[in-house]
């Protein structure tokens, strides 16, 4: 496994900036923010009708995680995280919004998204059905009617609950392979992130091709980094789906020669499906989604965490630098729920994370109940991809576990990744409250025309009217 260097990395960035033709959009070459003057069109105040949405979720980051990975990049780079740096730099609406869903005041990923997709309080589970199973229709295809592109960005499988939210309806978010058909009949007009499984003849039970299909349909089809970024200019539809399941955690595909060359980061996705949508003249509805953050604090894996907060960050970047462009573009940045909650707690070691090679997913093999590694072989593992050397005492505690013959107290924090979690919390000082959703108001950020009808406390449901309203849809 590569060691990540942060130098290489910021060279790699600025490459394929430059091939994406993302220097239209204005980055600065050296990865910031353009400096004062070179986008002051961002920087006056913008009102009237909006031509397109871009809708960003980072899913599942608590406060916790937006806090800790800026200052990881205040740490590394010498920087602030481009989403804060945009609170300095331009004119956003901030507020907090409360993401109850239908049936509890926790939501899942479905009935959040389902909000924002209809405008209505579903159940959790639900994909813009309501209580009596009446289906609602959702945003991208409210724009479709109206005349718009729509477009779904993920770093999970695209048919997962939060794209779907957008685009897509069923009474069980986990329909993945029903969606997939979904989006091939309701035409939606970009489609980049993981799952493949559930569009080929090979990974669907019934055996229909649908890349086919949507091959015959016109899309183009780019299912690798080297195809994405080879992409020209012009008016297209795509389909590029680089995982059979969700995309590999950040920094993962960071440190893997191969998948850095295979798969696209969240960035190169979001260019170009910017530079897709925007060359025809109709407006656009797109969704970006940083869906691995959730998963890693699922997992209570503070390295896949904070760099797949970054990634999203990232997106931010390019977000930020279309509307600069394109300055009759509304940006919102959001979460969907908080997760886990983690936090840095006094003597708090972030600059540990530079040392990290590879997520903690990477040790799910020394919890396995069949598992046989000795207590210097665990601790080696765990040391070759952290860079932490653990205690005899904490290794022994993990085959503990594994055998039955110990359990945390606290039944949340009862599973591989949470005793993982709290080990290396006694390195990094970096906590988690549990491992599932929580019911924390969310960040909310919006910035162009329509960001005035954002209120400093809102329901989720009023970003359906936001967007329908800035965009001036029929609905």
């Amino acid at each position: 496994m590569e060691e990540y260097n942060t130098t290489h990395s910021a060279s790699s960035r600025r490459s394929f900036f430059k091939k994406s033709g993302l220097a239209a959009f204005g980055l600065a070459a050296g990865g910031g923010l353009a400096k004062a003057g070179e986008a002051a069109v961002a920087r006056a105040p913008r009102s009237g009708k909006a031509k397109n949405v871009i809708f960003m979720v980072s899913d599942g980051m608590s406060s916790g995680t937006l806090t800790m990975a800026d200052q990881f990049i205040q740490l590394r780079d010498g920087r602030k995280s481009h989403w804060m740096q945009m609170y300095l730099d331009h004119p956003v609406t901030r507020g907090m919004m409360d993401m109850s869903s239908a049936n509890s005041l926790v939501t899942d990923s479905a009935a959040a998204s389902s909000s924002w997709g209809c405008g209505k309080r579903v159940r959790n589970g639900r994909i813009n059905v309501g209580g009596d199973g009446e289906e609602h229709e959702p945003i991208g295809m409210v724009a479709k009617r109206n005349g718009l592109r729509s477009g779904l960005v993920t770093t999970a499988t695209v048919t997962h609950a939060t794209p779907a939210g957008f685009v897509a309806n069923g009474p069980r978010r986990n329909d993945e392979p029903g969606f997939a058909k979904q989006y091939l009949e309701r035409e939606v007009d970009v489609i980049l992130g993981g799952g493949i499984n559930f569009f080929s003849s090979g990974g669907r039970r019934d055996d229909v091709d649908l890349l086919g299909e949507f091959a015959k349909k016109g899309y183009k089809e780019v299912h690798d980094r080297d195809a994405l970024l080879a992409l020209p200019d012009g008016d297209h539809r795509l389909i590029g789906l680089y995982s059979r399941g969700h995309v590999p955690y950040e920094i993962d595909r960071l440190n893997s020669g191969d998948l850095s060359k295979s798969v696209p980061s969240l960035a190169e996705m979001s260019i170009a499906a910017l530079k897709a949508l925007s060359a025809a003249d109709e407006g656009f509805v797109l969704q970006i989604e940083g869906a691995r953050v959730d998963h890693a604090a699922h997992s209570n894996d503070i390295s896949g965490l904070i760099y797949d907060q970054i990634a999203f960050d990232d997106a931010v970047q390019a977000a930020l630098q279309f509307c600069d462009h394109h300055p009759d573009t509304l940006l919102i940045i959001t979460s969907d729920h908080g997760n886990a909650n983690p936090g840095m707690n006094s003597g708090g070691r972030l600059g540990l994370l530079q040392d990290f090679k590879g997520s903690c997913s990477q040790l799910g093999g020394l919890f396995g109940r069949r598992a046989r590694h000795s207590v210097d072989e665990i601790r080696e593992a765990i040391e070759e991809v952290t860079g932490i050397g653990i205690s005899r005492d904490h290794a022994k505690l993990i085959q503990a576990r594994r055998s039955g013959e110990w359990s945390a107290a606290y039944s949340q924090m009862d599973t591989p990744g949470g005793v993982l979690g709290q080990i290396l919390a006694n390195h990094t000082n970096i906590g988690w409250t549990g491992r599932s959703h929580t019911s924390d108001y969310m960040e909310l950020a919006a910035f162009g025309p329509g960001s005035e009808l954002v209120p400093p406390f809102l329901k989720n449901t009023h970003m359906f009217d936001v967007m329908c309203k800035a965009l001036d849809l029929e609905v």
